[in-house]
């Protein structure tokens, strides 16, 4: 819209303005308000700028556009999220992984925690067997074993929602096995031998008919229950249906605090 050969009256509602007694660039936080009074999400002073929803909150209250279209940067205040360039700002990635030869005494059917090592490869010769069903235990009482257990064990000190799951295996012989992998949350209890309670399904795989050691193979896993909050440990579990091979395993968790 143009002013001109326009009279104030015919306009001034769809004029921004200040209000701030006439006194120009205001030195605290003002309102951008419409000719009516009406304010607007922008707030300024001569030394802030701030973007505060007023009736409601948005998936997009502040949003950075390329000239193609693509968002750049985008606020989203209903759920209290940044992102940029398609990332929430704060994802930060996790790792679980063990090498073949630290863990070839793996037996059949059973789930085995894996090393949590993000990002180096650790050893085991000690296993922590959560249970033979079709997912792992859903708690776990040490015995003699603790120090089994806390090799494999993520500690969540923040809320955290994770967005993916993924994982790379190999096998040590001609012929492999059926593999599935897990990922589980519990509530943990320090100083106690009923440590692990209330264990949920974050992630998992589907069924990897592993062909042996002429390839490797990457899943992407189904994200089941995707918020962890603060105080929960997280342990990723590997299972095979048989031992005709040992495996190198890697998992990758990508996640953001929330």
């Amino acid at each position: 819209m143009s002013l001109t050969n326009k009279t104030l009256k015919d306009t001034y509602v769809d004029l921004l303005q200040l209000d701030n007694s006439n006194s120009g660039t205001p030195t605290t936080l003002k309102n951008v308000k419409d000719g009516a009074g009406v304010s607007t999400a922008l707030m300024v002073s001569d030394d802030q700028l701030r973007i505060n929803p007023v009736n409601d909150d948005t998936t997009t209250a502040l949003e950075v556009k390329a000239t193609s279209g693509a968002t750049v940067l985008s606020v989203d205040t209903t759920n209290e999220l940044v992102s940029a360039s398609g990332n929430t700002v704060n994802t930060q990635y996790a790792y679980f992984s063990v090498v073949t030869t630290h863990f070839s005494s793996a037996g059949a059917n059973n789930h085995y925690a894996i090393p949590f090592v993000n990002g180096n490869n650790s050893s085991t010769l000690s296993y922590i067997d959560l249970g033979t069903g079709t997912d792992p235990v859903t708690s776990f009482t040490t015995g003699t074993d603790a120090f089994k257990l806390v090799p494999t064990m993520w500690y969540i000190p923040d809320n955290m929602t994770i967005d993916a799951v993924y994982s790379l295996e190999g096998a040590d012989a001609a012929t492999g096995d059926t593999t599935r992998m897990h990922l589980m949350s519990y509530d943990f209890t320090s100083g106690a031998t009923s440590c692990l309670t209330n264990g949920t399904l974050l992630a998992h795989n589907s069924d990897v008919t592993n062909a042996g050691y002429e390839q490797p193979y990457l899943s992407t896993w189904t994200v089941d229950s995707s918020d962890v909050v603060s105080g929960k440990v997280v342990l990723a579990a590997f299972r095979s249906d048989s031992n005709n091979s040992d495996y190198s395993l890697t998992i990758k968790v990508k996640y953001h605090l929330t």
